[in-house]
């Protein structure tokens, strides 16, 4: 998905761009594929292999809060795009393990240091 038209002047092609109502499809949307492709962002597959669902929760708690609901759809576009993007690059830049979107990883990376006793105070 390598589409450059910096060089004529067109922006990217969006899908969801023609669409009545924006936020309805992307609610049909079960993979992050359709999410890049339906807002027109570029990917690198080696990428969301990694960190698909991260990527997805990450853009969902960058969305927290936001009403979308009743806003034009090049609205809605442009925010859920900027934080799709945002999301992606979060794990371009760093690792499903080092971000620690899940409860799962934030919880069991974590060393319980309740349970610890060093060395020189064992008798």
């Amino acid at each position: 998905m390598d589409e450059d038209h910096s060089s004529c002047g067109i922006g990217p092609v969006i899908p969801l761009a023609s669409e009545a109502d924006v936020l309805a499809k992307l609610k049909t949307y079960s993979s992050a594929e359709e999410f890049f492709t339906g807002l027109g962002l570029p990917y690198d597959a080696k990428v969301l292999q990694v960190a698909r669902l991260h990527i997805l929760k990450r853009m969902g708690e960058y969305l927290t809060g936001d009403d979308l609901e009743g806003l034009p759809g090049r609205v809605v576009i442009a925010r859920c795009r900027g934080m799709l993007e945002r999301a992606y690059q979060d794990f371009v830049q760093s690792s499903p393990l080092k971000e620690r979107v899940f409860k799962v990883l934030k919880t069991a990376v974590a060393p319980d240091e309740s349970n610890f006793v060093p060395l020189d105070e064992l008798h």
